[in-house]
């Protein structure tokens, strides 16, 4: 630690890592001091130069007098001074809450603007975009921002605030975005909390402070969004790329703190951003967050099982026609090759690769090497599986764990393991899983097939009640017959295992349904994140009776007999 003279104040300055490397300068917000920053810092500090300091009337920094001590006049010359003293021709400036708001208010201005190489700006705004915000938003969404907002107006009371911050502070230090620890809170959080009420009343027009037409910034700006901010609404930020003309918008799903929430995943982020602005080629995610118009799955990653053929191969050929990337992963491994190349052809991305999805090891293995190489999926479809056909006595062990262990346990594997990638990732994702309309209207034909699609559904229902709060869809596809070769692959067995294979291809080719037509509501279901989706008319059909009458699905299930087998599959 050392001292920067500013003024009338003191700085205390804290620094670590190479001071030859990229430097990276953090402010604070409120009511917090440089130790929020302590576990980005610390994983930030093999690649950067990491510069921290206390703002003026915050942990060991001075304080200054009066309340317009703390006006942007005052906190830009801090900067300053903290510039001076690195030394740097340049540093990456990383600001959240008021370090952001400051950081906003202070990077367009001379003398300043030109020692500044980029922004990441977590939970605030710049002033004139609040304040544009505030006169011309939608009524609905500006009362809700100031809702969030209330305290802004309190914070103007005279005396009031300090007493009540006083009483409470104390109370509330285990609700700073993560469990108390050592140096955050600060030992000084009351007499901080105190202090940088100056912030909120030098710095608003409305209290006779700054005006809010600070120069727009010139440099690039990485937003992080933090979706589960209670003071900071999407609605607010939704404009932001008014307000920084080289803008990076990306989200990570986290409240107010995620220096202490989420430390690993901001790193990731500000190392990302720092190193492309440094001279870098940008990530996918970086390229997907980065200025120009994005399709809903421009440069996603998205990876898809059985994609070999029928559904899964229409769906890979559909995302990768809006501009996603594609792992076409099937257990036979020249089919998923062809989807490639079909999708080359088009101009495409994708890349085969071989998993059998009932193994464990193989899709642990899968998963692993997916993230090593291509990273963390954006969106999951788990839609290989396998067909018995014929009565429950007929069906033996084998074919009842087989059916299991692929339709089942294959959705297991891939939610659980890409489920955990994308929750570490903390930037949300969806996962679609592939039911059937077997899954709510069963039939005593199919009924390992049944079975195991019921499982899928109810699965992905309790899935997506786990990770809503993750940011992470899940939804499960209900097809009817779709017009796949289906038929050739299904396993008959019993008093089908003899010349059922011809009728029933036959009937599911002539039902005119084609995968392409399924793929398109999985595209669907994925950006409206939609939780269950019934495709085709016997899909919707079975879902309502479902729904009205399950005596009615019962007795349906009764009446099907042999020359129904072929209306009731439906596997890709």
């Amino acid at each position: 630690m050392r001292w920067v003279e500013s003024g009338d104040v003191r700085l205390a300055l804290f620094e670590q890592g190479d001071p030859s490397a990229p430097t990276v300068l953090m402010v604070h917000g409120y009511p917090d001091t440089h130790r929020v920053w302590d576990e980005v810092a610390d994983l930030l500090q093999d690649r950067f130069h990491v510069v921290r300091y206390d703002v003026r009337g915050a942990g060991l920094s001075g304080a200054p007098s009066e309340t317009s001590g703390y006006d942007y006049d005052h906190l830009a010359a801090d900067l300053t001074a903290v510039l001076d003293a690195v030394g740097k021709p340049g540093v990456h400036l990383v600001g959240h809450d008021w370090g952001s708001i400051q950081g906003w208010q202070l990077i367009g201005r001379p003398g300043i603007e030109e020692r500044i190489l980029s922004f990441t700006s977590l939970g605030g705004v710049h002033p004139g975009q609040a304040a544009d915000f505030m006169r011309h938003g939608k009524r609905g969404k500006v009362a809700g921002q100031l809702l969030r907002s209330w305290y802004i107006g309190a914070f103007q009371i005279p005396a009031l605030p300090e007493t009540v911050l006083r009483a409470t502070l104390p109370r509330l230090a285990n609700r700073f975005g993560a469990p108390a620890r050592p140096g955050h809170p600060a030992d000084t959080l009351v007499e901080d909390g105190v202090n940088g009420l100056g912030l909120y009343r030098a710095n608003l027009p409305f209290s006779g402070g700054a005006s809010d037409d600070a120069p727009l910034p010139q440099v690039p700006v990485q937003l992080v969004e933090c979706t589960k901010d209670p003071f900071v609404s999407p609605a607010l930020l939704a404009s932001t790329y008014l307000w920084a003309p080289r803008l990076w918008h990306r989200r990570l799903h986290a409240g107010h703190w995620p220096q202490r929430s989420h430390p690993r995943v901001l790193a990731h982020m500000i190392t990302e951003f720092v190193e492309h602005v440094e001279g870098a080629e940008p990530s996918r995610e970086l390229r997907r967050a980065g200025p120009g118009e994005r399709g809903p799955f421009d440069d996603r990653l998205v990876v898809i099982t059985g994609a070999g053929s029928g559904i899964g191969r229409a769906t890979a050929r559909a995302f990768a026609a809006h501009g996603a990337e594609v792992i076409c992963a099937d257990i036979d491994l020249d089919a998923a090759r062809r989807t490639v190349e079909g999708i080359a052809d088009r101009g495409g991305t994708a890349h085969a690769l071989r998993v059998d999805v009932a193994d464990t090891a193989a899709m642990e293995e899968f998963a692993r090497l997916m993230k090593d190489r291509h990273g963390v999926p954006d969106i999951v479809v788990n839609n290989a599986g396998i067909v018995v056909a014929g009565a429950f006595l007929d069906h033996s062990v084998e074919d009842w764990r087989r059916t299991l262990d692929v339709n089942l346990w294959g959705v297991i594997h891939g939610c659980r393991l890409f489920a955990a990638q994308m929750v570490e990732r903390g930037q949300g994702g969806h996962i679609v899983n592939l039911a059937s309309v077997a899954s709510f209207l069963p039939t005593r034909l199919l009924p390992a097939y049944s079975v195991s699609k019921a499982a899928v559904k109810s699965l992905s229902d309790c899935l997506r009640a786990e990770l809503a709060g993750r940011g992470i869809g899940v939804t499960a596809i209900c097809p009817g017959v779709v017009s796949t070769p289906i038929a050739h692959n299904t396993v008959y067995v019993g008093e089908f295992s003899k010349g059922a294979e011809g009728p029933a291809a036959k009937a599911v080719a002539a039902r005119g349904y084609p995968p392409e037509r399924v793929a398109a509501h999985i595209l669907r279901a994925v950006h409206r994140n939609l939780p269950v989706v019934p495709v085709n008319a016997e899909g919707t059909f079975g879902y309502a009776l479902s729904r009205i009458s399950p005596a009615a699905v019962r007795g349906v299930a009764r009446l099907t007999g042999s020359g129904e087998i072929s209306r009731l599959t439906n596997k890709r």
